[in-house]
């Protein structure tokens, strides 16, 4: 893939898209029918969402092209942590917040905030020379 072909946001915004589309089949066809609540449905589309956010600016930008020097199997562990933080931020906010009467958007807001934020917290500890300025 190229990053010169489509700019930033462009490949932002498709890949967001594609994780929304692939992480509400994950929860129609898996999680539903083992009886997940709806209030939580938004732990998946983040989890789905996180390794877009983080790995897309770590492509695009030149001065992190480095990352991709490492082996596959690190850079498969960096996304479980990505994607494991993404569900642990998420579900321990919606956990503290889904019985306060919230209206669902601010729960799934402050969720993917809690959820985006350990994400990239975890992918920051793994990978601290990515964003060191020198």
């Amino acid at each position: 893939m190229d990053t010169e072909s489509i700019p930033r946001w462009g490949w932002l915004l498709g890949s967001l898209f594609a994780a929304s589309i692939l992480a509400q089949l994950v929860n129609l066809l898996v999680l539903f029918p083992l009886g997940l609540p709806e209030a939580y449905q938004v732990v998946t589309m983040i989890a789905a969402m996180s390794p877009v956010l983080i790995y897309v600016g770590v492509w695009y930008d030149e001065d992190r092209q480095h990352y991709w020097e490492y082996s596959r199997l690190r850079i498969a562990g960096d996304v479980s942590f990505v994607v494991l933080g993404a569900v642990i931020g998420s579900s321990t906010v919606l956990v503290a917040i889904v019985g306060t009467g919230l209206p669902l958007l601010v729960r799934d807001v402050l969720a993917m905030g809690g959820g985006f934020l350990a994400a990239w917290g975890l992918f920051w500890w793994r990978n601290p020379d990515l964003y060191r300025r020198e």
